[in-house]
């Protein structure tokens, strides 16, 4: 996958980090325009996609031909996907938390998200508005240090090409973190999430596909990130806010 890039923006020199009050870009190149969809395939596809998250929801690959050591517990693979929806946050995979009660962002990075996004918690669940497809459907468990492992290798080689194939409304995908900014915007990705934000311009598509925003985790582990890069919340968020506003309407 490649990334179309848009007009520059996010490039912010020290200078400019001394005026937020300049004004925001208007990111129009993030909005193809819509076409009519076929209602025929469109009924497809929804069946195509139900059969396919529920064969993602069953999977136990990880356990059963793992690729190295077998996840140490049960499977229990989350995510949200309709037909309709317009927007797809893709992020790294569920913690302890979301393994426990199933459901996605159930903890303080959800409502960090939320808010960057400048959405309700019952906007963010609607699934028919909003997909979430992290990079590894199953918590992963934790590292030595108590801090979640990696996304698990065999879920985006084993669904992702074959999930977002039959997602044919996605008009806007938030990349969470490195693994999701590196799988899905290839070469376009930098070699830190830090110097990916800072150098996504409003107009940035995959391919002639879905515009897309970059974003760090939203965890409380990255505070200290956010207090050093206070252009993240002066540039970024404005846009953010604006794009995923004008497609849940």
């Amino acid at each position: 996958m490649h990334v179309r890039k848009g007009a520059v923006f996010a490039v912010v020199e020290r200078n400019e980090l001394h005026h937020p009050e300049r004004a925001v870009p208007d990111p129009g190149g993030l909005r193809p325009p819509r076409l009519s969809p076929d209602p025929n395939r469109q009924t497809i596809m929804a069946g195509e996609l139900e059969r396919l998250a529920s064969d993602i929801r069953h999977c136990r690959r990880c356990v059963e031909a793992p690729d190295g050591t077998p996840l140490p517990h049960e499977p229990r693979p989350v995510l949200r996907v309709s037909s309709h929806a317009r927007i797809c946050i893709c992020g790294q995979a569920p913690g302890s938390r979301v393994h426990a009660s199933g459901v996605p962002f159930t903890d303080p990075s959800g409502d960090r998200l939320r808010d960057w996004m400048g959405v309700s918690e019952a906007e963010f669940y609607d699934a028919e508005r909003i997909a979430i497809i992290p990079m590894g459907f199953c918590f992963p468990g934790l590292d030595a240090k108590g801090g979640d492992l990696p996304p698990r290798k065999e879920c985006a080689p084993l669904w992702r090409q074959r999930l977002f194939g039959i997602l044919p409304e996605i008009e806007l995908m938030l990349l969470v973190g490195g693994y999701a900014q590196r799988w899905h915007m290839g070469t376009g990705a930098a070699r830190s999430v830090t110097g990916t934000v800072r150098n996504w311009n409003p107009g940035d598509r995959l391919d002639d596909g879905p515009g897309l925003i970059p974003l760090p985790h939203p965890s409380w582990r990255n505070n200290a990130w956010l207090k050093r890069n206070p252009w993240f919340g002066t540039r970024v968020l404005p846009v953010l806010k604006r794009e995923v506003r004008t497609r849940m309407e």
